[in-house]
């Protein structure tokens, strides 16, 4: 992977926090979530960062590729860059 989304660097920006504020813990509890699982498992730190992604997409973030590795650094994508690949999965919508 050449190209991925830094969650907190999108919830810091989409929520306008500052970076000591996204850590994982603080981000599921200013979205009234709880942790589940044990802090620093894997599977359970990724569970829970797709929790908080999809509720950034249920408040209308966009989220898109916000880093990458060129020749070996990290370097940050501007928001501006138009999107390659695939479009974004779509939330799905729910009929009232």
């Amino acid at each position: 992977a050449k190209k991925w989304i830094n969650i907190r660097k999108s919830y810091g920006n989409f929520y306008k926090v500052p970076r000591k504020q996204t850590k994982l813990a603080i981000m599921l509890e200013n979205l009234g979530m709880n942790y589940d699982g044990r802090p620093h498992s894997g599977l359970d730190d990724s569970k829970n960062i797709a929790r908080i992604a999809i509720r950034m997409l249920q408040d209308g973030c966009d989220l898109r590729v916000n880093e990458r590795i060129h020749g070996g650094q990290l370097m940050t994508v501007s928001s501006s860059v138009p999107l390659e690949g695939a479009p974004a999965p779509q939330m799905p919508r729910y009929r009232n």
